[in-house]
């Protein structure tokens, strides 16, 4: 792979590839007779134009970090987590359960336990797969594929069988009371009107600094980057590869059920289908389209964040543009971002290298 110094790797080749995403999304909008340029436009206007857009954005970006952040300290081992999906699904669980139980509790108790709780799920469903390729040699993409599909399953038979109210006609847990759920943003910030961002984001945001502290700053972090770049030397080096394996895994888990945290506690007031909704499969692309790093993975989240909401607006103001072709260009981002990723790498490294040198200097 051709080197390039860490801050074009991490920013500028994911801008690139975006760039690129774009104009192929622009050729099809304009083959359809619309103006990319208005598209963009009004995609923009979508995300950040007013309170609630701007609030929804930042609701999925919210979703998106935590996801990306998942799949990226996996990544740091040398795991490719392919779960935060029914991660987060299972962690919905420890988030309802510990929410009924103090239902009518103010939420200041309430959100530190459910963080817990909810983690804690996600971290076993997401340890299981560790174990057995720690120990069994099962390699973690395709139990974590597998486990997504349990999660889906187990979860449906829980909440239509389960937790569902007598009475209740759709497949949904009981509510939590207005005082337990995660306060939304426009509580204390009437700019954000009628979005569901809430204090979750700022989980988030926590969890970026505390991720890059760990990888970088410590020496557990030193470890897991030990094992991602040579399991033997790592091993050799007296670091069990087993265990770090499970914990990574584990802590993976914890991450993706912060998803939950943020919908089940916050948004949604309680369990419901599906409400994971994909954000753990857009946390692989966010990872990589981010390189594993805490401040990609927060970039692209918002990219991503972005082209969630400005493409719903894009296809409520331009009629033209359907909700297919919209997600024809998300998929775009994600194939530049991540399946072609390094397209531009070399070609990247050759400018730098001719603008760094003497010769290009002058």
């Amino acid at each position: 792979m051709t080197p390039l110094p860490r801050w074009a790797d991490v920013v500028l080749l994911p801008l690139l590839n975006v760039v690129l995403a774009f104009l192929v999304g622009g050729l099809i909008v304009l083959a359809v007779g619309q103006n990319p340029l208005q598209a963009v436009g009004i995609m923009l206007y979508g995300a950040f134009g007013y309170g609630s857009g701007f609030g929804y954005t930042l609701y999925y970006t919210t979703d998106f970090i935590f996801a990306g952040l998942a799949v990226s300290l996996a990544y740091h081992a040398g795991l490719f987590n392919i779960g935060p999906e029914g991660q987060a699904y299972v962690g919905g669980l420890g988030v309802i359960l510990i929410g009924l139980a103090l239902n009518g509790t103010h939420w200041a108790i309430v959100f530190p336990l459910m963080i817990i709780c909810g983690g804690a799920f996600g971290a076993l469903w997401a340890f299981v797969p560790g174990y057995l390729q720690a120990k069994r040699g099962s390699h973690v993409v395709i139990t974590t594929i597998l486990f997504n599909f349990i999660a889906t399953s187990m979860m449906g038979f829980l909440i239509s069988r389960v937790l569902k109210p007598a009475g209740v006609n759709s497949d949904e847990s009981a509510p939590l009371e207005a005082i337990t759920r995660v306060p939304q943003l426009r509580t204390f910030i009437e700019l954000f009107k009628n979005s569901p961002v809430n204090l979750t984001f700022f989980l988030a945001i926590i969890a970026l600094v505390f991720i890059y502290w760990l990888i970088w700053r410590t020496k557990f972090g030193y470890a897991v980057r030990a094992l991602g770049q040579n399991p033997v030397a790592a091993n050799y080096a007296g670091i069990s590869n087993q265990k770090m394996i499970m914990i990574v895994m584990a802590m993976s888990g914890v991450l993706a059920a912060m998803v939950a945290v943020n919908n089940v506690g916050g948004v949604q007031g309680r369990l419901i289908l599906n409400f994971v909704n994909g954000a753990g499969f857009v946390g692989i692309a966010v990872a990589f389209m981010g390189r594993g790093h805490p401040v990609g993975v927060g970039l692209s989240a918002l990219l991503f964040g972005i082209l969630y909401q400005g493409g719903q607006e894009l296809a409520f103001q331009m009629p033209g543009i359907t909700r297919e072709m919209i997600v024809t260009i998300q998929a775009l981002v994600i194939l530049f971002t991540g399946a072609m990723g390094d397209m531009l790498r070399a070609p990247l490294a050759r400018v730098l290298t001719r603008s760094s040198s003497p010769t290009g200097a002058k």
